[in-house]
């Protein structure tokens, strides 16, 4: 028996009635910082979303001396000194990593009864690593889920879908793709569903941002606080704001005892708005470049429609507004952004839509 793992349940509006004999379609994203299932609810009336930390922490049971396993928030949260996110550069990089991996999926598969009996869709990144990419199809092939279908698609494409309506007009759609991811910044053009000139850097992520934040909040504070990678994340996610930041305080303990407060006004801020500078820099002068020395009329026709933005640092509140004020400026002329409702779960409920529909 696993042990729990627990998770944000959340549901999220959606028809996604089966009939009573039909495979449940599942959807899925094995991300670097979060993994996200989507299925129906039991009456078919929304979609359920699991969402948990991808990680894992082993700890020895003080009794028998057995090693044992945390997963998720909980792994984090208790064993921050050793805990594992298997997933960092967006791949399972190794075997045991792999099976580390594994075994984290297969908890939360059990812990959530997501049913064997389903055709699942996968939404993973587009990286050019083939050992990398290899380890994960062994992950998905291995897991107990997917009895009737197992499908994967690029996570761009999975998360432009709720981004262009209810159902997946995307398939149909020419457009260009902006994934912010926590490993990797891809650009992607689409023609109906087929993937044009991916470029991808692991230069620009979120968790470079994570450092960065961590880097200027001891600079800002006169080096008198230290957080560590985990409280950077937990910083941005909670107070990056392009729309109305407001600076924020949090407390500390001191090492010799007592408690020190102190006050961040610039170094959330700072540190997104370099990323997002650098993630237009690369957009227009590298993507774009390549986009229209492969194929002009994608490239011409890609800018005429909006660009979706996907992945977790598209859910920085103004982020999109400012993405399309920026890059304005850099081609010179208008251009039109937009993205997901949630696009933390975009990748996953667009996956979702695909596997109902290949179901």
């Amino acid at each position: 028996m696993c042990a729990q793992v627990d998770a944000e349940i959340e549901e999220v509006p959606g028809d996604a009635t089966t009939g009573e004999d039909d495979a449940v379609p599942v959807g899925v994203k094995l991300g670097s910082t979060r993994t996200v299932v989507a299925l129906p609810t039991e009456d078919g009336s929304a979609i359920k979303t699991i969402r948990t930390l991808t990680c894992l922490a082993s700890y020895e049971d003080p009794l028998t001396g057995e090693e044992k396993y945390l997963y998720g928030e909980e792994a984090a949260t208790e064993y921050p000194d050793r805990v594992q996110f298997m997933l960092r550069s967006g791949l399972p990089e190794d075997a045991d990593r792999a099976e580390l991996t594994e075994q984290f999926f297969g908890a939360v598969i059990e812990s959530h009864d997501i049913p064997e009996d389903s055709a699942v869709v996968y939404a993973i990144p587009t990286i050019d690593n083939p050992a990398g990419l290899e380890n994960l199809q062994n992950v998905i092939e291995n897991s107990p889920i997917g009895d009737e279908l197992i499908e994967s698609y690029p996570e761009s494409l999975c998360g432009a879908i709720p981004a262009f309506g209810d159902g997946l007009e995307a398939i149909e759609e020419i457009f260009i793709a902006v994934n912010m991811g926590s490993t990797n910044l891809e650009a992607s053009a689409y023609r109906r569903g087929e993937q044009l000139s991916p470029t991808t850097t692991g230069a620009i992520t979120g968790n470079e941002v994570d450092r960065i934040i961590a880097n200027y909040v001891e600079e800002e504070t006169q080096g008198r606080v230290n957080i560590d990678i985990t409280t950077a994340r937990e910083y941005k996610e909670e107070h990056a704001d392009f729309d109305n930041f407001e600076p924020f305080t949090d407390v500390i303990q001191q090492p010799g005892g007592g408690s020190h407060e102190f006050t961040i006004e610039r170094s959330v801020m700072d540190a997104v708005d370099e990323y997002l500078d650098d993630v237009v820099e690369e957009f227009a002068n590298s993507f774009l470049s390549q986009l229209a020395s492969d194929n002009m009329k994608v490239y011409q026709l890609a800018l005429d429609r909006p660009i979706v933005l996907t992945g977790g640092m598209a859910c920085i509140p103004g982020i999109v507004e400012e993405f399309e004020s920026r890059v304005e400026q850099a081609l010179g002329r208008d251009v039109e952004a937009v993205t997901a409702d949630r696009p933390d779960l975009a990748a996953t409920i667009g996956a979702q839509r695909i596997a109902a529909r290949l179901a």
